[in-house]
């Protein structure tokens, strides 16, 4: 099922519940960064708790821009999140990573803009998704970079029989969605597209019209 989702990467509460509170009425899923210093220069909020309050009504994804990301995981579940996206390029043990994700709920490797296919090590049918940054992560409001696309083929090609998602992320607009989805991408984080514009619903619905 393809699925646009807003993503929200913030360094204070206050701006993450007010965009969370911005979408939550039309998205059902909601895409949060985190970001540590180490994995990139910038910080984002690391604290779970405050999401717990928002867990019932949406699914929330965590995507971890962190040094060793299996540390997060379940703090993160304990907060009510589903879905877990750890970056491979800081990761010590990418098969224990998916081992424990998978007890707590959706698991899935993350791919920098960078990095290249084979430093993925676990098998994809052993995953639920893949994240490919289609930017250098660490910063939101990047102009998307075309040839990360190639990734996205490169996996779909390879897992026609497996069930698991491709996820595409940065610099995703009404000019870029499209074209990943041709790729093979079925999920879509959104972050400056849906939320730098006066009308963040129009935004959204935009982006699902181009994926008709």
């Amino acid at each position: 099922m393809l699925e646009v989702i807003p993503g929200i990467l913030e360094k204070e509460w206050s701006e993450i519940e007010r965009k969370i509170n911005l979408v939550k009425s039309f998205a059902r899923t909601i895409h949060i960064d985190i970001i540590d210093g180490k994995f990139a220069p910038n910080t984002t909020f690391l604290d779970p708790t405050p999401f717990a309050k928002y867990a019932k009504e949406l699914t929330l994804e965590i995507h971890m821009m962190v040094e060793n990301p299996i540390q997060y995981l379940k703090p993160f579940a304990d907060a009510g999140f589903r879905r877990f996206l750890g970056h491979v390029e800081r990761m010590n043990n990418q098969e224990e990573f998916v081992a424990q994700g998978e007890l707590l709920g959706e698991v899935g490797l993350a791919i920098d803009g960078p990095t290249t296919l084979d430093a993925i090590k676990v098998p994809y049918r052993d995953l639920d998704c893949i994240l490919v940054m289609t930017i250098k992560a660490g910063e939101s409001g990047q102009v998307f970079v075309q040839d990360n696309l190639k990734k996205v083929e490169i996996i779909r090609k390879a897992s026609n029989d497996v069930p698991f998602s491709i996820e595409v992320d940065g610099g995703i607009s009404d000019k870029t969605i499209s074209e990943s989805k041709n790729k093979g991408a079925v999920r879509f984080v959104a972050n400056s597209f849906i939320f730098q514009s006066q009308d963040p619903h129009n935004q959204f619905n935009l982006l699902k019209k181009c994926l008709e």
